[in-house]
């Protein structure tokens, strides 16, 4: 799994890349780069809570970015942070469906350094493709 920041593509977002060998393993990168982007140590999260999440989409993009809001519904509804997601899509007559359990637990301002706050994944230069080794995604995240 893989991911990266990237600096100036945005001004007052943040913007990533996350890539994969595998679909499964690029939503899984880029799950992770959202929890990230809110709390400065993955590993101070624990995982004590375990959330199922079923999605399905025709178009590969859509799903990705549904999956990523996901991790921002949690936060701002339950005050859930996951640092950790597995992630399996299988595509059947045209259409992707997704399967992924999150791992995580409620925020602890004592425990977890929090950096921002992400309000929502936006479609401005969302682009999932596969490349000849593996999948990749630029997604920017509205803080």
């Amino acid at each position: 799994m893989a991911y990266k920041y990237i600096e100036g593509l945005t001004m007052a977002d943040i913007a990533f890349e996350a890539s994969g060998k595998t679909l499964d393993k690029m939503f899984e990168s880029a799950g992770l780069a959202v929890t990230n982007t809110m709390v400065k140590d993955l590993k101070s999260v624990r995982h004590k809570i375990k959330k199922t999440v079923k999605l399905k989409n025709k178009d590969i993009s859509r799903l990705l970015f549904n999956f990523l809001q996901e991790f921002v519904y949690w936060k701002d509804s339950k005050c859930l942070l996951f640092p950790k997601v597995s992630v399996k899509i299988k595509e059947t007559k045209g259409v992707y469906n997704l399967a992924a359990t999150f791992y995580g637990d409620k925020l602890d301002m004592k425990k977890h350094e929090l950096i921002v706050d992400v309000k929502a994944v936006t479609m401005h230069k969302f682009e999932v493709k596969k490349e000849k080794t593996c999948w990749k995604c630029i997604v920017i995240l509205d803080i």
